[in-house]
Parts: C-alpha cells; sequence; structure tokens
C-alpha cells in the first residue's frame, strides 16, 4: 500500500524526458504563392522519395508550375484590316450645316417640313379640285391659316414664365411699342416737318382711328390701350377665325377690368393716364387676296382709293404678317391698296417685316461657300473619282441657317449675289420655337417694296432693324424706363436680359413707317 502511494504522487518534471517533436507533412496540393519555384520541387521531391522510396521522375516535375519566360511567347497576330472597294483614299467630310444642330433637332425639323409640304399639297389638290386653279394661292392660305388657328393660347403668365423665347418676346413687344409711341400721335411725319414747325400734335385732340391688318388674337391691343394719343376706334383683320375669336376675347376681358388702364405703361407723352376703353371691331378677313372695302365700319371711317382722299383711318397697324403678301406680285399690290385706300391723306402704315439685307447677306455667303466647295469638290474628283453618296440626312445644298431658337430653310435655289429678282415669290420655310412651325414665308426686298409703295402714295419715313431701334431708343426719356418695365432690361438702366441667341432672331426683323402723302 505504501508503494502504492508512493507511485501516486507527483513526480518532478524533467524535459530530457519528453519525445522529440515529430516534422509536419506538407500537404499535396501545389502551392501558388510564396517560395522559388525549386523550393516548391524540392520539398514536392522529398516527400515523393520519403513516401514511395523513389526519386520523382522529369515527368513528374513538368506537372508543376514553371518559372515564366517571356521570350517563348509568340508575337501577337496584327488584325488585318477591311479592304476598300475603291482603292483611291477615302475623303474626309466637312462638318456641313447640320452640325450646328443635334441629330434629333434636324429629325424633328425635316419631320415638320415634311408634313407641312404633305398638308400643302393637299390643299393645292383640294384648290384645284375645287376650280381654285393649280397656281397654290388657295393652298398656302389654308396653311397659314390653319397654322394660326392651331397654335393655343397659353395666357399672358406662361409667356412671361415658362416661355424658352420670354426674352424675345418681352423685346419684339417693346419694338412695337416704340413705333406706336413714336409714330401714332396725330401729326405731320413728312420728311422734316419738325424742323419747319409743322407738328400738330395735340393741336385739336383728335381721337385716333386704327387699322390692325393681321391682328391675330389681339395682342397689340394693350399698347394701343397705352398710345399717346386716346384711341376711338380699333378694327382688327385676320385670316385665321379661331385667332379672331380670341381676340374679341380678350378685348372683352379689357373691359371687364375697367378699360385695361394700367396707367402710363407706354409714358404717355401729354402725361395723360388713359382708363376708357376704345370701341373694337374684329372680322376675320383675307387682305391680301381681296379688297377690304367692303367691310361696313371700313366703309362709314371711309375707303378711298384716289390719291385725293381725306377720310379715313389714321393708323394702318401690320405686325409681322406683310411677308405673306409678297408671295405674288398681286396680293402685294392688293395689300398695299387696301393700305392706302384706308388711309387719311397724312395717315401712317406701321409694320414689322423680315430683313431682306440679312437674308441677302445670309444668301450670299451660303452660295459663296457652296461655289468653293463644288470647286474643291470638282479638283478632288479629277484626281481621284468619288464613289461617296450623300447619307440621309445631310443637309441639301440649299441656303439654310439659324440657332437653337429659330430656322430658316430655302427649299431650292437662291440669287448668287443676294438681289432677289423678280421681288416676289421666294419662298422659305421659317421655325420659331413656341411660335411658328416651319410655315412658308417669303422675302419681301426692301427696294422693291418701297419702290412699290410709292405707287399708292405711300412715302418712306422711319426704316430701322429691330437692332439698331434698341440702340437708338434704350436711353430715352420714355422708351427706355419702358423698357425696364416691360422686362427688356434690368432697372436702373441695367443689361440687357435678351439671351444672345434671341437677339440674333430678333435681328431678323425690321420696323418700318410709311406716310400717305
Amino acid at each position: 500500500m505504501a508503494g502504492d502511494a508512493t507511485e501516486e504522487q507527483p513526480q518532478p518534471f524533467d524535459a530530457k524526458r519528453l519525445d522529440s517533436a515529430k516534422r509536419r507533412k506538407h500537404s499535396d496540393s501545389p502551392i501558388a504563392n510564396g517560395g522559388s519555384s525549386s523550393n516548391r520541387g524540392n520539398s514536392r521531391g522529398d516527400d515523393s522519395h520519403n513516401r514511395n522510396g523513389k526519386k520523382p521522375s522529369l515527368h513528374d516535375e513538368g506537372e508543376y508550375p514553371q518559372p515564366f519566360d517571356a521570350k517563348k511567347l509568340e508575337p501577337a497576330k496584327k488584325r488585318q484590316r477591311s479592304t476598300s472597294p475603291s482603292d483611291a483614299p477615302r475623303r474626309q467630310k466637312r462638318p456641313g450645316q447640320r452640325a450646328r444642330i443635334s441629330n434629333s433637332e434636324a429629325a424633328s425639323i425635316r419631320q415638320r417640313a415634311e408634313q407641312r409640304e404633305r398638308e400643302a399639297a393637299a390643299s393645292i389638290g383640294a384648290a384645284v379640285a375645287q376650280g381654285g386653279g393649280p397656281g397654290g394661292l388657295r393652298g398656302i392660305n389654308e396653311i397659314v391659316r390653319e397654322h394660326y388657328n392651331a397654335v393655343p393660347e397659353r395666357g399672358r403668365d406662361w409667356r412671361k414664365t415658362g416661355s424658352r423665347i420670354k426674352g424675345l418676346r418681352v423685346f419684339n413687344n417693346w419694338v412695337k411699342s416704340t413705333l406706336i409711341q413714336k409714330f401714332s400721335p396725330d401729326e405731320d411725319h413728312t420728311p422734316g416737318a419738325h424742323e419747319r414747325g409743322r407738328d400738330m400734335a395735340g393741336e385739336r385732340g383728335h381721337e385716333l382711328l386704327v387699322l390692325d391688318i393681321g391682328c391675330g388674337k389681339g395682342g397689340d391691343l394693350g399698347k394701343w390701350q397705352q398710345a399717346p394719343h386716346r384711341v376711338q376706334l380699333y378694327v382688327g383683320l385676320d385670316p385665321a377665325d379661331v385667332s379672331i375669336d380670341q381676340a374679341k376675347e380678350r378685348f372683352r376681358s379689357m373691359g371687364s377690368h375697367g378699360g385695361g388702364g394700367r396707367g402710363g405703361r407706354g409714358g404717355h407723352r401729354g402725361g395723360r393716364q388713359q382708363q376708357h376703353l376704345f370701341d373694337g371691331r374684329f372680322y376675320a378677313k383675307d387682305c391680301f387676296g381681296e379688297s377690304i372695302g367692303d367691310i361696313d365700319v371700313i366703309q362709314q371711317v371711309g375707303f378711298d382709293p384716289t390719291p385725293m382722299g381725306r377720310s379715313g383711318f389714321d393708323i394702318v397697324s401690320m405686325m409681322f404678317c406683310m411677308h405673306y403678301a409678297f408671295e405674288s406680285e398681286e396680293k402685294a399690290r392688293m395689300m398695299l391698296q387696301n393700305v392706302s385706300s384706308s388711309l387719311k391723306k397724312g395717315g401712317r402704315f406701321l409694320g414689322c417685316i423680315p430683313n431682306s439685307d440679312v437674308i441677302g447677306d445670309r444668301v450670299t455667303k451660303f452660295n459663296e461657300r457652296a461655289a468653293a466647295k463644288k470647286k474643291k469638290s470638282e479638283s478632288t474628283e479629277e484626281a481621284a473619282p468619288s464613289t461617296e453618296e450623300k447619307e440621309e440626312g445631310e443637309a441639301e445644298d440649299t441656303a439654310e441657317w439659324g440657332n437653337e431658337l429659330y430656322r430658316v430653310r430655302f427649299p431650292g435655289k437662291t440669287p448668287e449675289d443676294g438681289i432677289f429678282r423678280p421681288p416676289f415669290g421666294w419662298k422659305y420655310s421659317f421655325f420659331l420655337d413656341e411660335a411658328v412651325e416651319e410655315v412658308p414665308e417669303y422675302v419681301v426686298p426692301w427696294e422693291a417694296f418701297r419702290a412699290i409703295a410709292e405707287d399708292y402714295n405711300l412715302e418712306l419715313q422711319y426704316h430701322q432693324s429691330f437692332r439698331d431701334i434698341w440702340e437708338t431708343e434704350k436711353d430715352d426719356h420714355i422708351l427706355g424706363p419702358l423698357s425696364e418695365r416691360m422686362g427688356v432690361r434690368e432697372r436702373g438702366r441695367g443689361p440687357l436680359l435678351v439671351s444672345p441667341e434671341e437677339m440674333e432672331v430678333a435681328n431678323f426683323y425690321v420696323a418700318f413707317c410709311f406716310y400717305k402723302v
């Protein structure tokens, strides 16, 4: 018992009696990283020799990763380019005019133009079927009338805040207000009259009689309400019957607001604030294709085609519409006959039209570029004939220009020198964002128009581009503050609030005033 008890007692620790540590065997899987390839191979070989009792063969060594040797890599094969059907080098294409706008915009404009052309063809066909003749006159009138009938009335708040061209809208309205302020007073506007002391403004307290041809939706009613002289009668004519209905509604709205009197927005050179509402009459009428002398109120005021007619309207206004009359000489002369016959002796003919100087300059530059391109192309093709075909959507060889807001496009050839002879029938398509959708318009060659106007006793008094009007009148003591109130520029003679793109569109137009002698 004593011996057993002795054996169960704890014994002193003796490190020498410990077994030696056994070496851990390596795994059979190859090692991807760490160590050299030779060490990995030797280690594997040792394990194989210890387990199998033989050395690894050369075949066994090939199963393991070998050292990387870049010299053994095969050189990359060069890709063979496709052969061109022509041995001549391909000519580089120069960016055309369509590069100024995106592909989507070009496609959209092209689709609208095609749609308008289809509608024009359909309208002409209907006119021919009804005996209207193949000339297409009725078709063009229908296109213009239907377009302006379809333009929605979005309201004044949207035009001032939500429109992309709100700067252009207020600038054009300011120009029209400038014309009304300068030339509506009942005074002698013949050249040199003011220098000779023949200014008759306010002499008799005469109330104005106004005829607005192409009045549209009545956008100028407020401007005439705030004219320097009191307006007694306003007659609005337009071929678009829907637009006439909207003009009537606008006029009724002015009456429900106490005559639309917003005080002296126009400045009122006499210092008078106009509160009453003039008498307004509205008629759907084609003023370029037929006489307007059959309208009762015009007969009552006076419609006299003779040069000595003393009765008639004080003012005939034609804002942004007269260019449609230059489709033919017959329509242009009918328009001027209606104007002259409606005016009293000493009456004024006011209006805004596209600037033929700008159009002629653009056309001339286009034709110069086209001639240079053609000459270069011919010299290149002599050396290496080209087999290229024009891609779909490329700009045609016709005069075209514009920016992101507007576009002018001639459908055919234009005069090389930019002088339009004869002065009638030079059609182009005009696009203006939110306002005009590829509607056909016509060039009004200014010198030809002035010469024809003289045949109807209309003598030129005023002719300026919109840009020149701004530079001339922006600091006027009445028209300058008016531009600030209308939002053309910031208060205190601040900077212009019209973008360069909008100003380019505005400079496409000129304003004029003729005086009946």
